[in-house]
């Protein structure tokens, strides 16, 4: 008797239709082929030779956010976010893109996993936003998907070009913990104040928080890309770095970077050199709001009267599970008003580099996830990734319309700090 073939872990998908309401292209277009179910059929038939990998099916992979949604609704277990990474790394290598893709993809990597080249936007942003070169490109049509760059960059400050972090910060009272921090691309060079935040609470809270030197990428645009020879190698220096940095967790306040790092150990489990080395990374690794979760509170927090509605980030909620912890922690502030969004574990249409090259599909998302914030009178918007804030504010921005937004690190420093939260004017409906 010949051996059953290999189970494909396609195969754990039943069909129900699940997933399809969690599915913000599905919810878009109303396509099967733009839903997970859909795309599943796909890889289905794909494996099975009856259809090739060319350019019209890449289109459906192309046009999922990779939001994972379709985790949470999923009865089965599905594992989409592994087949659509494998899919993807398929397309990267065997489907060429026109040339108008190729080269802003081409732009977009060796751009934004590189904090130091980064930092050389600044200046020039900073320039183009005070001479009204920046408002200008934003309105060019002809500048095309190169327009979203444009639009997303948020307000430079001198601050951000300035901006720096201490090697080591020690603890507040005795040291509980040794922590190292993930500093991360966009958010180092964007959300600086996300990071001193950071630095603030965990020492406030006992650790004793020190940045790695030289640390990069992490890997996750690479990943979530389907480059995954180059998301290996990411992952491979930044865990050198922190091997010697010594220290007993590794702290990340951005959800798509924790997602990642988490998964080192699949990313690298084929290679026996890196294979222990990467679990006991992802053993490690926790969100910041994990992290202080698991320690009794003993700084004092003071009273943030604000409204503060709160998005949850789609590789913090659906890829990590992380959930009820950062609600936990504003919950704790005093005075502080915790909103929740209508449809709140949709997706905003940011995912990593997907509102790059696929903007208008992205702006759908994106207007359906305003809609819902404006819709309870915020007095601020929090949310635990770059990518997510930058698109809420590129839309708002585009509508005239101005809500503070932080993470909610920032908050909770805020609340211990004593001091007021910058950007944010309370509403009359405030307590």
């Amino acid at each position: 008797m010949s051996a059953s073939p290999p189970r494909s872990p396609v195969d754990d998908c039943v069909h129900c239709g699940f997933c399809l309401p969690g599915c913000p292209t599905y919810l878009s277009w109303g396509h099967e082929e733009d839903s997970p179910r859909g795309r599943i059929h796909l890889i289905r038939a794909l494996e099975s030779g009856r259809i090739a990998l060319d350019p019209e099916v890449a289109v459906h992979f192309d046009r999922c956010l990779g939001c994972m949604g379709c985790l949470t609704t999923c009865p089965s277990g599905v594992r989409f976010d592994l087949l659509l990474e494998e899919t993807r790394a398929h397309i990267e290598r065997e489907v060429p893109r026109p040339a108008s893709q190729a080269v802003l993809r081409r732009l977009v990597f060796s751009l934004f996993p590189y904090p130091g080249r980064l930092r050389l936007l600044l200046p020039l942003l900073w320039l183009a936003e005070r001479t009204g070169l920046l408002a200008l490109a934003r309105r060019l049509p002809f500048l095309g998907r190169l327009r979203s760059l444009a639009s997303l960059a948020p307000p430079i400050t001198v601050h951000h070009l300035t901006a720096s972090l201490p090697a080591l910060t020690s603890a507040v009272g005795a040291r509980r913990l040794r922590v190292g921090l993930l500093t991360g691309c966009v958010q180092k060079v964007f959300f600086p104040g996300v990071n001193e935040a950071t630095v603030r609470v965990l020492a406030a809270e006992g650790c004793e928080v020190v940045i790695p030197a030289g640390q990069g990428c992490c890997g996750a645009l690479s990943a979530h890309s389907g480059r995954d020879a180059e998301a290996r190698e990411m992952a491979r220096a930044l865990i050198a770095r922190f091997e010697e940095a010594g220290v007993d967790r590794i702290v990340v306040n951005a959800a798509g970077c924790g997602s990642t790092t988490k998964g080192y150990a699949r990313l690298l489990g084929a290679e026996p050199a890196w294979r222990e080395r990467a679990a006991a990374f992802a053993s490690k690794t926790r969100d910041v709001s994990e992290l202080l979760a698991e320690l009794p509170p003993i700084a004092k927090r003071h009273p943030v009267h604000a409204r503060a509605a709160y998005h949850d980030a789609c590789h913090l909620a659906h890829a990590q599970g992380v959930r009820s912890q950062p609600r936990a922690l504003l919950a704790g502030i005093p005075g502080l008003t915790l909103l929740e969004i209508p449809d709140g574990d949709q997706c905003c249409g940011s995912a990593g580099i997907y509102n790059i090259v696929e903007p208008d599909s992205a702006r759908e998302v994106g207007e359906r996830k305003v809609d819902n914030v404006l819709s309870v009178q915020p007095d601020l918007l929090v949310s635990a990734n770059p990518g997510c804030t930058l698109q809420v504010q590129q839309i708002l921005r585009e509508r005239g319309k101005s809500l503070p937004a932080a993470h909610p690190i920032e908050l909770l420093d805020t609340s211990i700090g004593g001091r007021p939260l910058p950007g944010a004017t309370p509403s009359s409906g405030s307590p």
